[in-house]
């Protein structure tokens, strides 16, 4: 009995495609009709069905009704980015140096609260300690605190960061390699178009939040 694909997710149509060596860009439809398309030729492996045959961890006494009702509740990993090995080593790197890196504080962040919450800012004093390089004082933003250069501004999964504000912006995007990042001002409207195109084209949205879709955003 022929496979019906369409009911996998995108995640889970990538992990039978990489199984049986195909590629895994595209949109949900490419990859469902990859797989078809494999499954045709008669050099075709087990489907994913079958080969949960004897070792899916449930007896075959179990109610079909269980995957029907429950399947919604499973959790389905994020999509993980393609990486070579020199990216993957060069990221360790960085976490490694983001670790040693201090914390940057304005100058007299302990006297004036409102210092402590603002970002860095440079000591432009004559007679500043900090600037001075006296001892106790913060230490300064400088040249040599600046991380390795090859996956320097990356998500730290690896992903690139693409910005988005409307479903457009996603297409062209490499789901292997880069990652959307809905734009702050964007509504709930357009945020459920983007989602649903997303998932459509089997991208990761770094920021995805649950909202309630009411009304027309269902």
């Amino acid at each position: 009995m022929d496979t019906d694909y369409e009911e996998f997710t995108v995640a889970q149509l990538k992990d039978f495609l990489r199984e049986r060596e195909l590629p895994v860009s595209g949109k949900k439809a490419e990859l469902v009709a990859r797989l078809a398309e494999d499954d045709n030729t008669p050099e075709a492996e087990e489907t994913p069905e079958e080969e949960m045959g004897e070792d899916d961890g449930f007896d075959d006494d179990d109610d079909d009704d269980f995957f029907d009702d429950e399947w919604d509740d499973f959790h389905v990993a994020r999509q993980k980015p393609v990486l070579d090995d020199s990216t993957i080593s060069d990221i360790e790197v960085l976490k490694a140096q983001k670790k040693k890196q201090p914390a940057f504080r304005r100058q007299e962040w302990f006297r004036y609260r409102r210092l402590s919450k603002t970002g860095w800012r440079k000591p432009k004093g004559m007679q500043s300690s900090q600037r001075m390089n006296r001892k106790y004082r913060s230490p300064m933003a400088r040249v040599g605190y600046r991380k390795i250069a090859s996956v320097r501004g990356l998500h730290p999964s690896g992903f690139e960061e693409v910005m988005a504000h409307k479903p457009a912006d996603l297409d062209g995007i490499d789901p292997e390699r880069q990652a959307v990042r809905i734009g702050s001002r964007v509504g709930n409207r357009k945020r459920a178009q983007i989602h649903d195109r997303a998932d459509d084209l089997g991208l990761r949205v770094l920021n995805r939040r649950r909202f309630e879709r009411k009304g027309d955003l269902q």
